[in-house]
Protein backbone atom coordinates (compact mmCIF):
# COMPACT_ATOMS: atom_id res chain seq x y z
CA UNK A 1 0.00 0.00 0.00
CA UNK A 2 1.49 3.53 -1.11
CA UNK A 3 2.67 5.96 2.00
CA UNK A 4 0.17 9.06 2.07
CA UNK A 5 2.57 12.13 2.03
CA UNK A 6 3.88 14.11 4.56
CA UNK A 7 2.02 17.10 3.77
CA UNK A 8 -1.71 17.04 2.88
CA UNK A 9 -3.97 19.37 2.16
CA UNK A 10 -8.34 19.74 1.20
CA UNK A 11 -7.30 18.06 -2.63
CA UNK A 12 -5.82 15.17 -0.38
CA UNK A 13 -9.05 14.84 2.38
CA UNK A 14 -11.89 16.83 2.99
CA UNK A 15 -11.46 18.77 5.61
CA UNK A 16 -14.02 16.69 7.97
CA UNK A 17 -11.39 13.95 7.54
CA UNK A 18 -7.88 16.18 7.84
CA UNK A 19 -10.19 17.88 10.99
CA UNK A 20 -10.28 14.07 12.82
CA UNK A 21 -7.28 13.52 11.80
CA UNK A 22 -5.93 16.55 14.22
CA UNK A 23 -8.00 15.34 16.65
CA UNK A 24 -7.05 11.72 16.77
CA UNK A 25 -3.52 13.10 17.06
CA UNK A 26 -2.46 11.93 13.63
CA UNK A 27 -2.02 15.13 12.02
CA UNK A 28 -1.00 18.87 12.60
CA UNK A 29 -2.33 21.78 10.70
CA UNK A 30 0.33 24.63 9.24
CA UNK A 31 -1.74 27.29 7.68
CA UNK A 32 -4.25 25.27 5.22
CA UNK A 33 -1.78 22.73 5.25
CA UNK A 34 -1.91 19.31 7.34
CA UNK A 35 1.24 17.63 8.53
CA UNK A 36 1.42 13.99 9.90
CA UNK A 37 2.94 13.83 13.30
CA UNK A 38 5.79 10.97 12.35
CA UNK A 39 6.98 13.15 9.45
CA UNK A 40 10.38 13.83 9.75
CA UNK A 41 11.26 17.47 11.29
CA UNK A 42 13.42 18.74 8.28
CA UNK A 43 13.50 21.55 6.24
CA UNK A 44 11.99 19.40 3.18
CA UNK A 45 8.65 18.83 5.22
CA UNK A 46 8.82 22.24 6.64
CA UNK A 47 8.72 24.08 3.21
CA UNK A 48 6.07 22.00 2.05
CA UNK A 49 3.58 22.35 4.83
CA UNK A 50 4.08 26.43 4.26
CA UNK A 51 2.71 25.86 0.98
CA UNK A 52 5.97 27.31 -1.71
CA UNK A 53 6.31 25.79 -4.71
CA UNK A 54 9.86 25.78 -7.33
CA UNK A 55 8.96 29.05 -9.11
CA UNK A 56 6.51 31.13 -6.69
CA UNK A 57 7.88 33.40 -4.34
CA UNK A 58 10.39 32.46 -2.31
CA UNK A 59 9.91 31.42 2.04
CA UNK A 60 11.51 34.49 3.64
CA UNK A 61 12.03 35.81 7.59
CA UNK A 62 10.44 34.47 10.42
CA UNK A 63 9.22 31.70 7.93
CA UNK A 64 12.41 30.52 6.57
CA UNK A 65 14.03 30.39 9.95
CA UNK A 66 11.56 27.97 11.24
CA UNK A 67 12.27 26.31 7.62
CA UNK A 68 16.09 25.99 8.66
CA UNK A 69 15.01 24.36 11.54
CA UNK A 70 15.96 27.91 14.47
CA UNK A 71 12.71 27.67 15.79
CA UNK A 72 10.13 25.16 16.59
CA UNK A 73 6.89 27.02 16.05
CA UNK A 74 5.43 27.12 12.63
CA UNK A 75 5.01 30.88 11.71
CA UNK A 76 1.25 32.15 12.27
CA UNK A 77 1.94 34.00 9.33
CA UNK A 78 3.74 32.78 6.27
CA UNK A 79 6.55 34.98 4.95
CA UNK A 80 7.95 35.40 0.92
CA UNK A 81 9.28 37.34 -1.29
CA UNK A 82 9.91 38.21 -4.85
CA UNK A 83 12.32 40.16 -6.54
CA UNK A 84 11.39 44.01 -7.38
CA UNK A 85 9.22 44.03 -10.14
CA UNK A 86 8.36 40.27 -10.52
CA UNK A 87 4.90 39.98 -11.61
CA UNK A 88 2.96 37.74 -9.09
CA UNK A 89 -0.59 37.75 -7.81
CA UNK A 90 -1.07 39.74 -4.82
CA UNK A 91 -2.13 37.55 -1.32
CA UNK A 92 -5.51 37.29 -0.12
CA UNK A 93 -4.58 35.51 2.29
CA UNK A 94 -4.06 37.25 5.41
CA UNK A 95 -2.04 34.53 6.58
CA UNK A 96 0.19 35.06 3.76
CA UNK A 97 3.17 37.90 3.66
CA UNK A 98 4.59 38.53 -0.23
CA UNK A 99 7.13 41.32 0.05
CA UNK A 100 9.63 42.56 -3.07
CA UNK A 101 13.11 42.44 -1.95
CA UNK A 102 16.28 42.98 -3.74
CA UNK A 103 17.77 39.20 -3.59
CA UNK A 104 20.33 37.55 -5.84
CA UNK A 105 19.95 33.85 -6.49
CA UNK A 106 22.71 32.73 -4.91
CA UNK A 107 20.36 33.78 -1.80
CA UNK A 108 18.30 31.11 -2.37
CA UNK A 109 17.81 27.69 -1.98
CA UNK A 110 15.63 24.89 -2.25
CA UNK A 111 13.96 23.01 0.02
CA UNK A 112 11.37 20.15 -0.40
CA UNK A 113 11.08 21.36 -4.23
CA UNK A 114 10.34 24.83 -2.58
CA UNK A 115 12.46 28.17 -2.69
CA UNK A 116 13.17 29.45 0.34
CA UNK A 117 15.84 32.22 1.53
CA UNK A 118 19.41 30.85 2.83
CA UNK A 119 20.78 30.30 6.00
CA UNK A 120 22.81 33.99 5.35
CA UNK A 121 19.94 35.65 3.63
CA UNK A 122 17.31 34.12 6.63
CA UNK A 123 20.27 35.64 9.08
CA UNK A 124 20.66 38.70 7.30
CA UNK A 125 17.14 39.93 7.23
CA UNK A 126 15.55 38.90 10.65
CA UNK A 127 18.67 41.26 11.78
CA UNK A 128 17.12 44.13 10.34
CA UNK A 129 13.43 43.91 10.85
CA UNK A 130 12.99 46.64 13.66
CA UNK A 131 9.58 44.97 14.20
CA UNK A 132 11.19 42.14 15.56
CA UNK A 133 12.00 41.82 19.45
CA UNK A 134 15.16 41.24 20.44
CA UNK A 135 14.60 38.74 22.99
CA UNK A 136 12.62 36.45 20.67
CA UNK A 137 15.00 37.14 17.90
CA UNK A 138 18.18 36.34 19.84
CA UNK A 139 17.57 32.45 20.31
CA UNK A 140 16.68 32.14 16.51
CA UNK A 141 19.75 34.29 15.01
CA UNK A 142 22.14 32.37 17.72
CA UNK A 143 20.64 29.04 15.98
CA UNK A 144 21.20 30.19 12.72
CA UNK A 145 24.93 31.48 13.21
CA UNK A 146 25.65 27.82 15.33
CA UNK A 147 24.55 26.09 12.42
CA UNK A 148 27.55 27.86 10.32
CA UNK A 149 30.83 29.33 12.06
CA UNK A 150 31.34 31.20 9.29
CA UNK A 151 28.06 33.35 9.15
CA UNK A 152 28.87 36.14 11.75
CA UNK A 153 31.61 37.36 9.24
CA UNK A 154 29.84 37.24 6.05
CA UNK A 155 26.91 38.69 7.81
CA UNK A 156 29.39 41.84 8.77
CA UNK A 157 30.87 42.30 5.28
CA UNK A 158 27.21 42.57 3.85
CA UNK A 159 26.76 45.44 6.31
CA UNK A 160 29.92 46.54 5.45
CA UNK A 161 29.93 50.96 5.32
CA UNK A 162 30.03 51.01 1.34
CA UNK A 163 26.88 49.24 0.81
CA UNK A 164 23.50 50.77 1.06
CA UNK A 165 21.53 48.16 2.94
CA UNK A 166 18.03 49.43 5.23
CA UNK A 167 18.47 48.94 8.99
CA UNK A 168 22.46 48.72 8.79
CA UNK A 169 22.81 50.14 12.17
CA UNK A 170 20.40 48.21 13.78
CA UNK A 171 21.58 45.38 12.53
CA UNK A 172 25.21 45.78 13.56
CA UNK A 173 23.58 46.36 16.64
CA UNK A 174 21.87 42.93 17.17
CA UNK A 175 24.96 41.38 15.68
CA UNK A 176 27.77 42.49 18.23
CA UNK A 177 25.20 41.88 21.07
CA UNK A 178 24.50 38.49 19.86
CA UNK A 179 28.03 37.81 19.63
CA UNK A 180 28.85 39.18 23.01
CA UNK A 181 26.08 37.11 25.22
CA UNK A 182 26.93 34.05 23.01
CA UNK A 183 30.49 34.33 22.86
CA UNK A 184 30.20 34.06 18.84
CA UNK A 185 33.32 35.85 17.09
CA UNK A 186 33.30 37.20 13.77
Amino acid sequence: MPRLSDVLDTTDFSLAELCAARIDGELVPVLDHWVAVDAPDVPAVRARALGGGPDGPAIAGWSAAWVHGATPIPPAIAEFCVPHGARVARSRDPRRLVREVTIAAADLTIAGGCRCTSLERTAFDLLRDPELDVERLAPVLAELIGRDAALPARLRARFAPERRVPHRRLALVRLNELGRLTGLRS
